[in-house]
């Protein structure tokens, strides 16, 4: 039976990738946003272009890609990515997964430096839609092989019992992550879980209005990207502004999956804003700001990736322009007191999203805002 899995997860392109080869050019970068870019090589996998020192004989991983359910589209891509030796987390579900991978990548975040201390990388391998006991079982089976610690989400009681019992006796540490969280709030109600699956035939699925509020967003978003029709900015339920490349488009896509129509205008220097921008309701508006060192870092991959000329790339990324940029959107900011504004910088696009939100419900507190862009970079 085949085994299809995802490792090796990226976060959204918000940041430079770490130089895989000693051909390419290398980026004069902060000690901190090296040691950050490492961090987060090391727990996905990537090679880094001087690791701990190693034999040429290290171990590779293969990365496997699932695909659609479809005979006809039933293929596996295999990648081979060579990697430090390291241990192996396995992520399972009977849905998308989504919640085993969000729980598991928030609690990796808390072994940064111990990750960066050794040397070595933690590959996790997502195994979604996993509904029957035999496939199951091959999955744990695997991760016994690898020596792998296995978190699993299984709504059925049934699954999550047979997973348990597998992995206590192959020798597979374990971890039921939606099991106590069901029999608390199953107590709390005082009423029992109906067991299914997100796929069951028996689970209710209906297009209710927030399914189509959400479709409407993100159609919404698509439409009012990079300052696209300024003049609906007023019907944004968020904005977002700030200079190329602080992440506004994967921000704004991340955000209006949750239902949010959001807008985002680019600052370009010498070229003003909109008028309508500063026609709406301030508490909408957030501005992100990010340090100079890693923004020029961005921009000179970007422009690396589009292959142009030294000029046009010092045109965009040199130190002096982003520099002048970057002061150009802070008074832009300290004109408009009402804005937040919040630095993106080495954060994920879930941090920040989840600052946006909280600041928006709260009606931007004046406690909970956060500082203002400094002058000093």
């Amino acid at each position: 039976m085949n085994l299809h899995g995802v490792s090796g997860h990226h976060e959204p392109n918000s940041e430079p990738p770490i130089p895989t080869g000693s051909s390419s050019p290398k980026l004069k970068i902060s000690p901190k946003l090296n040691r950050w870019s490492r961090g987060r090589a090391l727990r996905s996998g990537v090679k880094l272009d001087h690791p701990i020192p190693r034999s040429d004989n290290s171990p590779r991983r293969q990365v496997t890609e699932a695909q659609p359910t479809d005979e006809a589209d039933k293929k596996t891509t295999a990648i081979d990515v060579e990697v430090t030796a390291g241990k192996s987390i396995y992520l399972v579900s009977d849905g998308t997964g989504w919640t085993a991978e969000h729980s598991v990548n928030a609690a990796l975040g808390q072994f940064e430096d111990f990750s960066l201390n050794r040397g070595s990388s933690v590959n996790t391998h997502l195994f979604s839609w996993v509904e029957d006991e035999e496939r199951l079982i091959e999955i744990i089976k695997q991760a016994a092989k690898e020596g792998a610690m296995c978190f699993y989400t299984l709504a059925n009681p049934s699954m999550a019992k047979s997973a348990k019992q597998a992995c206590d006796q192959l020798g597979v540490l374990s971890v039921d992550i939606l099991g106590p969280i069901i029999e608390g709030i199953a107590s709390h109600l005082g009423v029992s879980p109906s067991g299914l699956t997100r796929g069951a035939p028996g689970r209710v699925k209906t297009l209710n209005d927030a399914y189509f509020k959400r479709i409407e967003a993100i159609e919404f978003t698509i439409k009012q990207d990079d300052g696209t029709l300024p003049e609906n900015l007023s019907k944004a339920d968020i904005v977002l502004v700030g200079v190329s490349r602080t992440g506004k488009t994967p921000l704004s896509t991340y955000i209006a999956q949750k239902g949010y129509k959001v807008a985002n205008v680019p600052f370009v220097m010498g070229v003003e804003p909109p008028r309508t921008l500063f026609q709406v309701e301030p508490r909408k508006v957030f501005g992100l700001k990010i340090q100079l060192v890693v923004l020029q870092a961005i921009r000179r991959t970007r422009v690396k990736t589009l292959g142009v000329d030294t000029e046009a790339e010092n045109n965009y990324s040199g130190i002096d322009l982003v520099r002048k940029e970057l002061d150009f959107a802070s008074r832009i900011y300290e004109r408009n007191p009402g804005w937040a504004v919040i630095d993106v910088t080495n954060k994920a696009i879930e941090e920040t999203a989840a600052v946006i939100l909280r600041l928006y419900h709260d009606g931007r507190d004046t406690s909970t805002t956060v500082p203002r862009i400094s002058k000093r970079y």
